[in-house]
């Protein structure tokens, strides 16, 4: 089975990933609601979510484009200059498109 990537089509590959995130973030809560958080469990969860966004991140720097490497030196710049994410994360995203702009 196949589906278009362009009109109807994407908009039902949009919704149907809306509906698979949603899923796993409402199963994720019902799951942890018969769980105790305890001291292991908060190491656990704070070790998963830096594993996570190193998971992310890591092929990204090895095998993305120059603009992708630049991006993710601003973001880790600016994040440990200003220490909050929202203008980090801002300013890694200018710089990606800027370089894909008028680098090519």
């Amino acid at each position: 089975m196949s589906i278009e990537a362009t009109g109807w089509g994407a908009l039902l590959l949009i919704l149907a990933m809306a509906l698979v995130t949603l899923a796993t973030r409402w199963g994720g809560v019902y799951v942890m609601s018969f769980i105790p958080i305890g001291y292991r469990v908060k190491q656990f969860i704070h070790a998963v979510s830096g594993s996570v966004l190193v998971a992310l991140l890591a092929p990204l720097a090895l095998e993305g484009d120059t603009a992708a490497r630049l991006a993710l030196l601003t973001t880790a710049v600016i994040m440990l200059m200003v220490k909050k994410p929202l203008p980090a994360i801002a300013a890694g995203i200018l710089v990606a498109a800027l370089v894909r702009r008028f680098v090519g």
